[in-house]
């Protein structure tokens, strides 16, 4: 079964070993929800170096292309940074879904469970 691509988006802390720890349970999550994550920032920092301006500009054009490639942006945890702002503009503009992880989970019968009102 071919599971789509899901770009995952989280205002990150800047902090790289939480971030990434972060970043797996989010993958994790999406990947059980159906999806094959995309999440640059669990491999970027292997081997690019975000100080140094170049490397900073080419770790954006990278998640940028990934973003293109992918069928839905998974925008993940409770705030929302101008980075997150950005990803859900170029999601806009290319006609790519954006939802929340609470959304892609309760879609797959796994979120909150809704009372039925009848």
């Amino acid at each position: 079964m071919k599971r789509p691509l899901a770009y995952i988006s989280a205002a990150w802390s800047g902090k790289q070993k939480t971030d990434s720890e972060q970043a797996a349970r989010y993958c994790r999550a999406v990947y059980e929800a159906g999806f094959s994550p995309i999440c640059p920032i669990l491999y970027l920092p292997l081997f690019l170096n975000d100080a140094v301006p170049e490397e900073h500009k080419s770790g954006i054009d990278i998640g940028r292309d990934l973003l293109r490639r992918a069928h839905v942006l998974v925008v993940c945890g409770n705030t929302i940074d101008e980075n997150v702002k950005n990803d859900i503009a170029i999601a806009g503009r290319l006609h790519i879904t954006a939802t929340t992880l609470d959304g892609i989970m309760a879609v797959k019968g796994q979120g909150v469970k809704r009372q039925d009102n009848r």
